[in-house]
């Protein structure tokens, strides 16, 4: 449903790649930042689209609305799991590599947990203590 890149990406040929593969998807890329809209180029544009709603609103509020800090979440966690597991899988069989990054996917949620505080909601005591 949704394509989402670093800016690097940013540019027709990519936006052009994707919709070839998936007409219907949602292209997010954020559009360099001296990026400016092209008149004579189609008004359903993604890319202007994007442009257009930088410009108006600020690449803040562009990026609540898109979605696009979901991308950071995921670069963390790749990191984290590259970080304890490894920069590649050992195994030589895709079903063995499928099990390896199962194993290190759920190791990984191990660790979390550990350091992931508990809360535990309290009643709020009606009387003042001193």
């Amino acid at each position: 449903d949704q394509f989402t890149a670093d800016g690097a990406y940013d540019g027709y040929p990519t936006y052009d790649a994707v919709l070839r593969h998936s007409a219907n998807a949602r292209v997010v890329i954020p559009p360099r930042s001296n990026a400016v809209e092209r008149p004579n180029i189609q008004a359903s544009c993604q890319r202007e689209d994007h442009t257009a709603s930088m410009q108006a609103d600020g690449r803040l509020k562009w990026q609540a609305l898109t979605g696009y800090g979901k991308r950071a979440l995921v670069e963390t966690a790749m990191g984290r799991y590259k970080g304890v597991i490894g920069l590649r899988l050992h195994a030589r069989s895709f079903l063995a590599q499928q099990t390896e990054a199962a194993i290190g996917v759920a190791i990984l949620n191990r660790m979390l947990a550990c350091g992931r505080p508990k809360s535990v909601r309290c009643q709020a005591s009606t009387g003042a203590t001193k």
